[in-house]
């Protein structure tokens, strides 16, 4: 059998258009041999692959943004006989030709834009394993840390940081239970304390109670436990000197972007 070779020319990494070759040769019992030529930006790249076809029997498939490049490598090719396969211009065409809006021609978009998808996934997972203070070894690898007294949001803070690409590990801090010394030793840069008003906080404790069937006169929504719980998180945020955000009558949304502005701030001191 004839042996074959897929050239994958493209202006980024390629991979879009291997995955069409893979999806087409696997039809074939043919050799059918891929290599790919990623980060081709001028007309002397494609000049290169196009000196490589006559050597054997060839087909180049390419994803390139740039018109003018893959207009020139279409004449070029069909000049000596190769049969060339434009994988993203027609899609561009067929797009701008609906929306009636020029694309943007950046190469290497949608790697950009996996990237992004799977760091964002990436920090939902780390956040919901290192919730609650499950595992302080997380504290090494977070981006921000959070402390807080129950029903201060630091569960839902944490996963709308989550979807900006952050690792973030919180902390719940209660006066019986010594908070890892991990958070002193590893997590003192990147610690955020959340404050809330006592008054405030017992109503949503009550509710909370109230949402789980149970009576509202326990001490975790007491004014007293609270007072010695809120003195208690004072006391660390003392220690660690960290910044402090009060949560009273915030949207998750408003404080999540308030950590946001101290990580920058501290990112650009």
């Amino acid at each position: 059998m004839a042996q074959v070779r897929v050239y994958i020319v493209s202006d980024s990494l390629g991979e879009t258009a291997e995955r069409v070759v893979h999806g087409a040769a696997i039809q074939f019992d043919h050799d059918v041999k891929i290599e790919r030529v990623p980060y081709v930006v001028d007309q002397d790249g494609i000049d290169r692959v196009l000196s490589r076809t006559q050597r054997e029997s060839s087909v180049i498939v390419y994803t390139m943004v740039r018109p003018e490049l893959r207009e020139y490598l279409a004449e070029a090719a069909r000049a000596r006989g190769v049969p060339h396969v434009d994988v993203m211009g027609p899609m561009l065409d067929a797009l701008q030709g609906v929306l009636q809006v020029p694309p943007r021609l950046i190469p290497g978009l949608s790697h950009r834009l996996d990237h992004e998808y799977f760091a964002r996934v990436e920090a939902v997972e780390f956040a919901v394993k290192y919730d609650d203070g499950k595992d302080p070894k997380g504290i090494r690898d977070a981006d921000v840390v959070l402390l807080g007294v129950s029903r201060t949001s630091k569960t839902p803070v944490s996963l709308y940081l989550a979807n900006h690409r952050l690792k973030v590990a919180n902390v719940p801090l209660v006066p019986e239970v010594p908070v890892p010394s991990e958070v002193f030793r590893e997590g003192r840069r990147k610690a955020v304390g959340l404050m809330i008003d006592p008054d405030l906080l017992m109503s949503i404790r009550r509710q909370r109670l109230k949402s789980l069937g149970l009576g509202s006169t326990a001490q975790y929504a007491t004014m007293e436990r609270i007072v010695v719980e809120l003195e208690y998180a004072w006391d660390i945020f003392n220690r660690l000197k960290c910044p402090v955000i009060d949560v009273s009558n915030h949207a998750v949304e408003e404080t999540a972007t308030r950590v946001l502005e101290l990580r920058n701030k501290e990112g650009a001191s």
